[in-house]
């Protein structure tokens, strides 16, 4: 009978000691999430400047590309040169929107900025599509 409590005294005892020390205290719980909170932060600032230089850099991609244009439509008749002209206008505009809205994003947190990427690709590829559609009409 004193063997048998012996035995589950240790074995409680050892069972206590191993969840005491697995448990990890309220300081470094806190620690442990203000880590993950300041790397969270630098990925997204990673992200947020990657984002901006590649969509900067496809904006003057565009700027230029309608800068060619501009000079192809030079060369046009006068009935396709008035159109054009209306169209080059409406991509010079939507391009420079581009840029603005790029320039005003200020973070409000994951979801919206998912959602302000999604739809700032989306403008910038149909800026893009419409800039090569236009290419093609011409040659």
């Amino acid at each position: 009978m004193k063997n048998k409590i012996f035995t589950f005294a240790v074995i409680g005892c050892m069972t206590g000691i191993f969840l005491v020390g697995c448990q990890k205290t309220a300081e470094q719980k806190v620690e442990g999430a203000k880590q993950e909170l300041k790397e969270a932060k630098a990925d997204y600032a990673a992200e947020w400047q990657k984002f901006k230089t590649e969509s900067e850099a496809q904006i003057k991609v565009n700027e230029d590309r309608i800068d060619t244009l501009k000079t192809k439509i030079e060369k046009a008749g006068t009935k396709a040169k008035a159109k054009y002209k209306k169209a080059v206008a409406e991509l010079k505009e939507k391009n420079h929107a581009l840029k603005e809205k790029l320039e005003d994003y200020k973070d409000e947190g994951q979801s919206k900025w998912e959602e302000f990427k999604t739809n700032f690709n989306h403008d910038l590829d149909a800026v893009g599509e419409t800039i090569s559609d236009l290419f093609k009409d011409k040659d």
